[in-house]
């Protein structure tokens, strides 16, 4: 482990591999691993439109956490806002994201300045490529394109 407390975190609807990689991270790296979880207020208001609910999700992040993960330390918060608890825990000394966050972490690392916490380290999850070479999503997964492990099935234009 390289940190005590590390966040991360994500809607995660239909998990996937991509789900699986940045959670392999922030076990590898972390000693304690807090999870912000997307509300489904924020999804909503990020553009967002989960098949699963809050509570869904969850129930199906919990199951993971306790078979790939067995006896390690979590938390998981609902996550209201872009940074959840990365901003509000002293404690937490590393983020694990892909790069499209990575780019929101100088906001993060600033707004924890004010709070007179350490900035955050960042360790970058690459994304995971589905079987046509484009990253696996939730929303692929949605439309029908892909399965969570990233086959391809329904052959779009």
């Amino acid at each position: 482990m390289r940190y005590n407390t590390v966040a991360t975190g994500g809607t995660f609807d239909h998990i996937h591999r991509g789900h699986i990689a940045l959670l392999e991270r922030s076990f590898a790296v972390g000693d304690t691993v807090v999870i912000g979880l997307t509300s489904d207020a924020f999804a909503a208001k990020e553009g967002k439109s989960p098949d699963q609910t809050y509570e869904e999700r969850l129930a199906a992040l919990e199951r993971l956490i306790h078979a790939k993960f067995p006896g390690r330390r979590y938390v998981v918060a609902k996550l209201e806002d872009n940074f959840g608890p990365g901003i509000a825990s002293k404690e937490v000394e590393a983020i694990v994201v892909t790069k499209e966050t990575a780019a929101k972490i100088p906001i993060a690392n600033a707004l924890r300045a004010e709070k007179g916490f350490p900035p955050l380290e960042v360790e970058v999850v690459e994304h995971i490529l589905a079987q046509d070479g484009k990253p696996v999503s939730s929303t692929r997964i949605r439309r029908g394109e892909i399965d969570p492990e990233g086959n391809v099935l329904n052959r779009t234009r």
